[in-house]
């Protein structure tokens, strides 16, 4: 791998020296992973999550090779619709996830920074925004964005409209759940979709928004097999494995390639042993880089993450005979919109549906919903005796986490959790929970 090492040294410095003239570089490291993931799986993983990686890995870099096949958006936008024409969603936070295999996530956030970007905003949109703003990545034709659940996602997006020229269309979604709100959400997709339409000139065919609908009602039936199987079985993956699935559930779903993988691990996570170690529920971010984490979820027999809840933050099935409405239904109801009990209602039936030994939430700096909430999910889960650790930290810039402070708390958690002591682990989590947070607003 050191050649891997080697190239991603290579490009972060031409970037830094040069950030317009480094697309061709980067674009190419993307492509070389994808046929690495294809000849030279990674090693330990289990078929499955080999194959999602790959997958994921082709997805992105084909559809950056072509530019005309993709519009970006956040993660929440509905790109179920968007195949209906033929294109991929790239998801901006996503991307940046992919930036920074580059180690570039730093250079981006102090480029955006120093052209007046807000610190406070989240690191992921500094990371895009950073990355456009130096000129390192080409803009697309068109882009889409929610409300839904980040407040930055509105202003990131006016301000490449603004600096860059990327139109683009603001989905408003509402935070009540009652007919008039889903309709209200219907007719907005309605219209996006005639947008997509006029730009780029593809006639919408409605019965291929059903089609991908009823596809993702089977995908999403099969996810649920799958991580009740990985509630039982030991099925070797890594950190980034769950934030492949994520982007896999959230740019892929509707697609019939995506169904026939998870069907492929159903059935192959029959063919793996017992798992007897502790099952972790993952609540929020994947700080995939982050090492503590690494050495104990990556394929660890003795810890396994079985599910996460921003992989399947929607788990109703959707009516394909009113295609619109059912999608702005989903969204609606999608665990990360509205109050943050309706989140934490969601979290408690996901637990009480795949029996979880405990729950690990991650806090990611910046995210309000993510650390004002953290309480009451936890109330929640008192209810149930499931202990939770909240850690806090940073999903993409490395220089704002501590590894230290992690691996103290997550070690003593899973000492603790190892040892049967329930109370103790709640009563830890809440007291390290409280200190650390006076200790932040004191800084």
């Amino acid at each position: 791998m050191w050649i891997a090492d080697k190239y991603i040294d290579y490009v972060k410095k031409q970037t830094v020296e040069n950030p317009g003239e480094t697309w061709n570089q980067i674009l190419l490291g993307f492509k070389a992973n994808k046929f690495r993931m294809k000849l030279i799986p990674g090693k330990g993983l289990s078929k499955g999550y080999q194959k999602l990686e790959s997958m994921m890995m082709s997805f992105v870099a084909d559809s950056l090779a072509r530019p005309d096949s993709y519009v970006w958006g956040n993660i929440f936008s509905p790109c179920e619709l968007i195949g209906c024409f033929g294109l991929n969603t790239l998801s901006i936070e996503c991307l940046s996830c992919y930036f920074s295999g580059y180690h570039l996530e730093d250079f981006f956030i102090d480029y955006a920074q120093n052209e007046g970007i807000a610190p406070t905003l989240c690191s992921y949109h500094k990371t895009f925004v950073g990355a456009i703003d130096s000129g390192a990545v080409p803009v697309p034709r068109y882009a889409v964005t929610t409300s839904l659940s980040c407040d930055g996602n509105l202003n990131t997006f006016r301000y490449l409209e603004k600096k860059k020229g990327v139109p683009f269309t603001f989905l408003d979604v509402p935070y009540r759940d009652d007919d008039a709100s889903v309709d209200y959400l219907a007719d907005q997709l309605k219209a996006f979709a005639r947008e997509l339409e006029s730009r780029f000139g593809v006639p919408f065919d409605e019965e291929r928004l059903r089609e991908s609908i009823r596809i993702e009602n089977e995908t999403r039936k099969e996810l649920m097999h799958f991580f009740r199987l990985q509630s039982e079985r030991y099925y070797p993956g890594e950190l980034i494995s769950h934030l492949y699935m994520m982007m896999g559930m959230h740019l892929l779903i509707g697609t019939r390639e995506f169904l026939d993988l998870i069907r492929f691990m159903v059935k192959d996570i029959q063919t793996y042993p017992k798992f007897e170690g502790k099952k972790i529920l993952w609540i929020h971010l994947l700080p995939f880089y982050q090492e503590t984490l690494k050495s104990y979820f990556n394929s660890n027999e003795n810890y396994q993450i079985i599910a996460s809840d921003i992989i399947i933050d929607s788990m109703e099935k959707l009516d394909e005979s009113r295609p619109f409405h059912a999608l702005a239904g989903k969204i609606i109801r999608n665990l990360y919109n509205g109050s943050y009990s309706h989140k934490a209602e969601m979290v408690s039936h996901l637990a009480k549906t795949l029996h979880p030994d405990a729950v690990i939430q991650f806090c990611h700096w910046g995210c309000k919903q993510s650390s004002g909430g953290s309480v009451l999910l936890k109330e929640k889960l008192t209810e149930l005796d499931i202990p939770m650790l909240i850690l806090d930290g940073d999903g993409i810039d490395r220089r704002n986490s501590h590894d230290g402070q992690i691996k103290t708390r997550l070690e003593a958690f899973l000492e603790m959790l190892k040892n049967g002591e329930a109370g103790g682990l709640t009563e830890y989590a809440a007291e390290n929970d409280t200190s650390e947070r006076k200790e932040k607003k004191a800084c």
